[in-house]
């Protein structure tokens, strides 16, 4: 009877440093896609939080910009911080349609 020499199982550096090229061991997870399955929900997950968070901080800026226009201390930049809120309320509009974030948040402030 033979006995498996356990030398053999391990790869060589050669064909370690060619696999890590192609994709490294995580490239067999991979689908015909190239994404890796679960992880690439996460991932889509993890970015589509970061956004939405950025989308909240809009909401912020914009919540303080109304604050600001209806201030009588920004009687003398009104116009200057009306534009800027119409400037976020575009960049809002045009960030929850690119990134398809149909979230519901008051814009009746």
């Amino acid at each position: 009877m033979k006995h498996e020499d356990p030398i053999e199982k391990i790869q060589h550096r050669e064909d370690f440093e060619g696999s890590q090229r192609r994709g490294g061991r995580h490239s067999r997870h991979r689908d015909d896609r190239g994404h890796a399955g679960r992880e690439h929900g996460r991932a889509q997950t993890f970015r589509r939080g970061r956004a939405l968070a950025f989308l909240d901080q809009l909401y912020v800026k914009r919540d303080s910009l109304k604050r600001q226009v209806n201030d009588p201390d920004f009687e003398a930049i009104r116009q200057v911080v009306s534009g800027e809120l119409k400037a976020v309320d575009q960049i809002i509009q045009e960030y929850i349609q690119a990134f398809d974030l149909h979230e519901s948040h008051s814009t009746e402030n």
